[in-house]
């Protein structure tokens, strides 16, 4: 087995560490400890699996990032991600008011940073330990963020069937919406065929410089 990059131990580090800091503060944590639970237990299979299949720094770093985000996201329940107050904050401006929201769409960037995040990363192992071709990776890659994200929404939907109905609400985050589930999967679907053309440059440049 290879040894796992120190800058990719650092990103292990980092979602250890955000998982903590994201229970520890959490608003729900008998709700957050679901979203946070599962990041702490990937981590050792995370670096058992990066030290077995390797990464680039470029797709763990995409990997990091979109856990970071749902750690962040997970200290708030999802659905109450103060957001448009730190918007405010910083600009003077409320970022709801701007765009003309009347919920709060944390959630939906979230679902919509998986597709933008995850292509990459996704190709990267079909091309470097799949077999795949460049193309037929970034074409298992899209399909299978539009996998992931309708199974997720079904497990989540299974899970809070043993909740309360104020806990349930409060996990699934679908803020009275009763088509959430359909958006927030059309959101990841976006972000992946948005970021399909970039993944594909950069692959294509990483083929060319020989890394």
């Amino acid at each position: 087995m290879n040894a796992v990059p120190v800058a990719q131990r650092g990103m292990l580090v980092a979602m250890a560490i955000g998982s903590g800091l994201s229970g520890w503060s959490a608003i729900y944590p008998q709700n957050t400890w679901l979203q946070v639970g599962p990041v702490l237990l990937a981590l050792p299979v995370a670096f058992w699996a990066l030290r077995r299949w390797p990464l680039s720094h470029r797709a763990a770093g995409m990997v990091t990032g979109f856990i970071l985000l749902h750690l962040l996201a997970a200290c708030w329940s999802y659905s109450f991600t103060p957001y448009d107050s730190w918007g405010r904050s910083l600009t003077g401006h409320s970022i709801d008011a701007a765009f003309g929201f009347r919920r709060n769409m944390f959630d939906r960037l979230i679902h919509l940073s998986f597709g933008l995040l995850m292509v990459l990363p996704f190709a990267e192992i079909g091309l470097r330990h799949g077999g795949l071709s460049r193309r037929a990776a970034l074409s298992m890659a899209v399909l299978g963020i539009f996998a992931f994200s309708s199974i997720y929404e079904i497990f989540e939907w299974l899970l809070t069937i043993g909740l309360s109905p104020d806990q349930a609400g409060a996990y699934n985050g679908e803020q009275g919406d009763m088509y959430d589930s359909q958006k927030d999967m059309a959101m990841a679907n976006l972000g992946a065929v948005l970021a399909l053309p970039v993944a594909r440059a950069l692959l294509a440049s990483k083929r060319r410089s020989g890394s």
